[in-house]
């Protein structure tokens, strides 16, 4: 019998708290929630099995970057991030720090929960894609090392755990070395949906990635923009079956 996975919902709003409560129940989810950042950094500790984090932005006392910022220091559960601000810098900054989604105020819980399957079945496949045999467990590319196992990617004697989000945008890349591929695409794969034609998601996250890589924002070599049509992954990739 599968287990029911289990959602954390961070927003001081009792309201909003009991109505994902109530809705999420009701889609057979488990359903822990917390009124303020201090209460669910101090309380995610004690839950190993949590699936993903519904995390308020506008939280009293630590808000919801900062929190977000905290989980990020030594877990990768994926973070859906509400804000109620119209101001798009919001998104971004939420996007940059490591959440997997964001959501504006006021929201249908039914778009909600359409988000919420999309980025669990989106974890589902990378669980099935670490579980391949171990000649497909590292990819090697320029001076990078990336272990599907651990979502670590080594640079030299250095290493940093990937976050869900990054972790398979850079496994679309090294999946298909030297293919352009289009916004759509990554969005379809990357995030269950097609992007908007304002969605600045996909270049955010194409930014970020980059920055992970050390490239020069101004002139990227190893993820190339083509102009009209998408991204390309410009180094050649190597799997292989161990770390020499």
């Amino acid at each position: 019998m599968t287990h029911a996975k289990c959602i954390y919902v961070v927003d001081d709003d009792d309201e909003i708290r009991t109505l994902l409560k109530t809705y999420l129940e009701k889609h057979q989810f488990t359903v822990l929630t917390a009124d303020s950042g201090e209460a669910f950094l101090a309380d995610v500790k004690n839950h190993s099995d949590i699936d993903l984090v519904i995390l308020d932005i506008m939280l009293p006392g630590q808000d919801g970057f900062s929190v977000c910022r905290s989980l990020r220091a030594h877990s990768q559960v994926p973070v859906i991030m509400l804000t109620a601000n119209s101001d798009e810098m919001d998104r971004i900054i939420g996007l940059e720090i490591g959440a997997d989604d964001y959501l504006a105020k006021p929201f249908n819980p039914r778009e909600l929960l359409a988000r919420i399957k999309a980025i669990l079945r989106r974890m589902e496949h990378s669980e099935v894609v670490e579980m391949s045999p171990v000649t497909h467990r590292f990819y090697r590319f320029a001076q990078f090392t990336l272990d599907t196992l651990s979502r670590e990617l080594h640079f030299g004697d250095d290493k940093e755990s990937l976050s869900g989000a990054d972790y398979n945008l850079l496994m679309l890349f090294l999946t298909h070395p030297g293919a352009v591929l289009s916004r759509e695409l990554i969005a379809e794969n990357t995030r269950g949906r097609d992007s908007a034609p304002l969605d600045r998601f996909i270049d955010v996250h194409v930014s970020r990635l980059r920055q992970r890589l050390h490239e020069d924002a101004r002139q990227p070599q190893l993820i190339k923009t083509i102009r009209g049509q998408g991204y390309i992954l410009t180094a050649n990739v190597e799997v292989i079956s161990d770390v020499q």
